[in-house]
C-alpha cells in the first residue's frame, strides 16, 4: 500500500478513551447517522411508523424518538467498539455490522412485535429500512473513529 493509500484508510494509532469521550463520541455519532437515516425515512414517509411505537401519529414525535434511539445505539457502538477499531475501513466495517444487526432487531423484530405486524416480513419497505440501518451503521462507524482522531491533534 501506498503512504497515500494508507493515510486515506489508517488514522494514526490513538489511545483508549475515557468512559465520559466514549459517551459524548457515540452519541454525536449516533446522531449524525440518525440524522441522515431519518431524513431518508421521511422522504419515504417512514417517520410515523416511528412514532406509532408510542401510540402517536406525529412526524415531530417520530424524529424525537428516532433521534433518541439513535444516539443510544450510538452510545454503545462506542462503548462496545471503539477501542477495536484503528481505521475508517474497520469504523465503516463495524457500523456496517451493526447496522444490519439493528435492522434484524428493531425492523424484524422489536418494531413488528409493538406494532401487532408479522415478524420478519419481507417487503419493499423492509429493504428500504436496510439501506438506511446501513448507512447509519456506516455513518457512526466512520465518524466514532474521526471524532476522537481530530480532538486529540
Amino acid at each position: 500500500m501506498t503512504n497515500q493509500t494508507s493515510k486515506l484508510y489508517m488514522d494514526s494509532a490513538k489511545e483508549s478513551c475515557s468512559p465520559p469521550q466514549k459517551f459524548v463520541n457515540g452519541a454525536v455519532s449516533g446522531l449524525m447517522g440518525g440524522i441522515v437515516f431519518g431524513m431518508m425515512m421521511a422522504m419515504l414517509n417512514m417517520i410515523g411508523m416511528v412514532a406509532a411505537l408510542v401510540g402517536s401519529k406525529s412526524n415531530s414525535i417520530g424524529w424525537v424518538l428516532h433521534l433518541g434511539i439513535s444516539t443510544f445505539i450510538g452510545i454503545t457502538f462506542a462503548f462496545l467498539f471503539q477501542d477495536k477499531l484503528n481505521s475508517k475501513r474497520s469504523g465503516l466495517t463495524f457500523g456496517l455490522g451493526y447496522g444490519v444487526f439493528w435492522w434484524v432487531v428493531g425492523s424484524l423484530i422489536l418494531m413488528p412485535a409493538k406494532l401487532h405486524m408479522p415478524l420478519f416480513n419481507f417487503d419493499k419497505a423492509t429493504w428500504e429500512s436496510l439501506m438506511g440501518h446501513m448507512v447509519f451503521g456506516g455513518i457512526l462507524g466512520i465518524l466514532v473513529v474521526l471524532i476522537p482522531s481530530k480532538m486529540h491533534k
